[in-house]
């Protein structure tokens, strides 16, 4: 099972138990983070697709730490001008574990069967 998720501006599949690299994200390490904008979910053989978004999937991760990536080095330069600029940028990231891909929908779904069954 997988799904693809939209955050910080970028799309992201992942699957549980991956460990991905999102752009800074406000949370402290070790605390939960949820992302209610699934895109796409795939369980077996079955495709579900948003339009624009899939309604009752949530996608659950752990947020393991903060970094900066590696250096990359900008430069700017126009021949014959004595024109050079160089700059050193290192982008921040949240590095997440997901940990499941929850759907609401089924357990509203089970819900409601026992509340017949119940009934009956």
């Amino acid at each position: 099972m997988y799904a693809i998720i939209e955050s910080c501006g970028k799309q992201y599949k992942v699957a549980e138990g991956d460990v991905v690299f999102f752009e800074k994200l406000d949370a402290e390490e070790g605390k939960k983070v949820t992302f209610d904008n699934v895109v796409l979910v795939s369980n077996e053989d079955k495709i579900q697709v948003g339009n624009p978004y899939v309604k009752g999937i949530k996608v659950e991760g752990k947020v393991v730490s903060h970094g900066k990536a590696k250096k990359i080095i900008v430069y700017k330069m126009k021949p014959k001008k004595n024109y050079r600029r160089k700059q050193g940028h290192r982008q921040p990231y949240t590095k997440v574990e997901i940990t499941a891909i929850k759907s609401t929908a089924r357990k509203t779904a089970t819900k409601e069967a026992e509340k017949e069954t119940v009934e009956a």
